[in-house]
């Protein structure tokens, strides 16, 4: 999820909504630009949220769209030069600016679900279990990156590491070609065209260093409270 954060579309018959979340929705424009304001209101980080856009059609019938983003591994990777801010955990008192798929007039925007720093959430039930079962697979390939730096550092240096890794990220990636992965072999592959193996070496731990905070934040973050 790198992940640095996910955006997930779904469409759903509901039109259950929320209750008790910190999270205001305000400041709905519809047309070409259409964009909501997003506030936390509450006393800790908002990890993840749905926002729920609703269009009244013709004969009664509404069109509900569920729009996810997850921002928990924004704790480590804020500031990094591919982070998008939007998509970032929003903190305590925070207001930010959303864009959204065109929205004709009249169309509605509210909350469906809102998972905070502790694991606590409440919402839709079907937007909050997507949630956690994406932070779970998040979590296990994370896991698998950890593991091969963990099994290929000690035993192997400079070509030779980066040579084992890529065998193994390779390996990984066909088996299942998630974004931990992918970003590990995109790194490894990167690091070839450093200098002496010292700086790769270097390279490799750093990177280690970094899928390592990722996994511990994926093992606090998958666990619902």
């Amino acid at each position: 999820m790198r992940i640095i954060g996910s955006v997930v579309l779904a469409l759903v018959a509901s039109t259950a909504h929320a209750a008790e979340s910190p999270l205001v929705v305000s400041d709905v424009v519809t047309g070409d630009s259409s964009h909501v304001r997003i506030t936390n209101t509450g006393r800790q980080p908002v990890t993840a949220w749905s926002l729920a856009t609703i269009i009244e059609s013709g004969g009664g019938r509404t069109h509900r769209e569920i729009y996810t983003t997850d921002g928990y591994l924004s704790e480590v990777t804020h500031g990094l030069p591919q982070a998008a801010e939007r998509l970032e955990r929003l903190m305590p008192g925070e207001s930010r600016e959303l864009p959204l798929d065109r929205l004709p007039a009249g169309a509605k925007v509210e909350v469906a679900a809102t998972v905070l720093d502790d694991g606590t959430a409440t919402g839709e039930e079907a937007a909050l279990a997507s949630i956690f079962e994406n932070r779970v697979k998040e979590r296990d390939a994370l896991k698998a990156v950890v593991d091969a730096f963990n099994e290929v550092l000690p035993a192997n240096h400079g070509a030779e590491a980066l040579s084992a890794l890529k065998d193994r990220f390779a390996t990984l990636v066909a088996h299942d070609d998630n974004v931990p992965c992918h970003a590990a072999l995109d790194a490894v592959q990167t690091y070839e065209r450093k200098g002496s193996a010292d700086q790769i070496d270097q390279s490799l731990r750093t990177y280690a260093d970094f899928v390592s905070k990722e996994y511990a934040l994926a093992l606090k973050h998958s666990q619902r409270r």
